[in-house]
């Protein structure tokens, strides 16, 4: 399996860069890492088997938000690693993403609520996609890392939109419910 690495620049638009091996520091620099890394695991891949996803949302005891997914294919599995204090632009997805916290916690907020969900090591959560326009930060002193499930992804191009839409008025700031 050949694994990418793309790198995401917070300022706004997504800076891909694919290779074939993590980002190293060279011996004796002090370069720092880049605030986001997007790794992906496998390669857009399509189910052979006739699949449909149902899944209901609810967050805070609002309305179930309901996602039926006719034709999930493509899936792509990535893992995204957070530096301290990093913040992502504004975006939304094709589809929906399920995502697993494996180390750290996450900030999440939908620009629909404003609400800020923390998400700490050992939980997950669906993001809809579907223009749900969202950012997400890591509040932590260390990295957050996690494992995403993305779904209705073209087969070519982008997982993640950053245009298109209005920008959120949501006065976000890394960590502010801490």
């Amino acid at each position: 399996m050949t694994t990418m690495r793309m790198a995401l620049g917070i300022t706004g638009a997504l800076a891909i860069a694919p290779a074939t091996a993590p980002p190293t520091t060279p011996p004796g620099t002090d370069a720092a890492p880049e605030p986001i890394t997007v790794e992906l695991l496998t390669p857009r891949s399509a189910f052979t088997d006739g699949v449909a996803i149902g899944i209901d949302v609810t967050l805070d005891g609002e309305l179930a938000h309901e996602l039926d997914i006719a034709d999930p294919t493509h899936t792509v599995v990535a893992r995204i690693t957070v530096q301290p204090g990093a913040m992502f632009p504004w975006h939304t997805h094709p589809g929906p993403v399920i995502v697993n916290v494996t180390e750290g916690e996450l900030d999440y907020v939908q620009a629909d609520d404003c609400v800020e969900r923390n998400y700490p090591t050992g939980t997950a959560f669906v993001d809809p996609g579907r223009s749900n326009v969202h950012t997400a930060s890591n509040p932590g002193d260390g990295v957050t890392v996690l494992i995403a499930t993305f779904f209705e992804v073209p087969a070519e191009g982008p997982m993640t939109i950053t245009e298109g839409f209005d920008t959120p008025t949501c006065d976000v700031e890394v960590g502010m419910s801490h």
